[in-house]
């Protein structure tokens, strides 16, 4: 048996634009190496970076505290809640509807599970096309995936919600009932629609709704 992982998330960048109107992240030196060689003994030399930017960043996690004043923040999740779930690849890439509905989830076990809705969307980053026209649930598909007991939502494109909705029930109802959503997923394509282990842990940071996550899945093969 070997384990093989592969990386879901996308690169933070200086200048990266994640979505149109939030601030790109500045990444810059705080102490270069060329500034730390006269702090330290001949030879040695350090460097420290520093990076301004917004939570939603990237690859990112909403917890509840998102949408919710009351709900739990990143700082706040298990990592039960957050790390090695039990996953399942949900493919809607090439449906002619934007709009994807609960008959996409019918017939797969979603109870436990990390749900990953593979849209194909994420082959527009870093184009302006990402941010027109993405591909998102509706409500009753929120409704479907909780009421099954699925446990973590993440999709591979601009938005979970239909971002023309500014009520966004999917944001709502998942959140409301403690289901963290991962968005701007990407390499769904390269997963099995099963039997791997989904991980998507955010720095523990106390006061943020969203933060930035390393996601990637676990696939035990067996070798011979």
């Amino acid at each position: 048996m070997t384990l093989r992982r592969i990386d879901l998330s996308h690169t933070v960048e200086d200048g990266l634009i994640t979505y149109k109107g939030l601030p790109a992240p500045i990444v810059c030196d705080h102490l270069s190496r060329e500034q730390s060689r006269a702090l330290y003994a001949e030879g040695t030399e350090f460097h420290i970076g520093r990076i301004t930017m917004v939570a939603n960043t990237g690859t990112y996690i909403d917890s509840p505290y998102h949408r919710y004043a009351d709900g739990k923040d990143v700082s706040e999740f298990d990592l039960d809640e957050v790390a090695e779930l039990d996953g399942v690849v949900v493919r809607v890439a090439g449906a002619n509807d934007r709009a994807i509905d609960p008959s996409a989830f019918w017939g797969v076990d979603v109870r436990g599970k990390a749900v990953l809705v593979h849209t194909g969307w994420d082959r527009h980053w870093h184009t302006d096309r990402y941010f027109e026209g993405h591909p998102f649930l509706t409500e009753d598909a929120a409704i479907f995936l909780r009421d099954h007991g699925a446990r973590l939502i993440g999709i591979d494109s601009l938005n979970i919600d239909d971002t023309a909705d500014l009520r966004r029930p999917v944001h709502s109802i998942l959140l409301r009932a403690g289901i963290p959503i991962v968005e701007h997923l990407c390499g769904l394509e390269r997963l099995p629609n099963a039997a791997f282990r989904f991980s998507a842990v955010p720095v523990k940071v106390k006061g943020m709704g969203t933060f930035p996550v390393r996601a990637y899945a676990t696939i035990v093969e067996t070798i011979g």
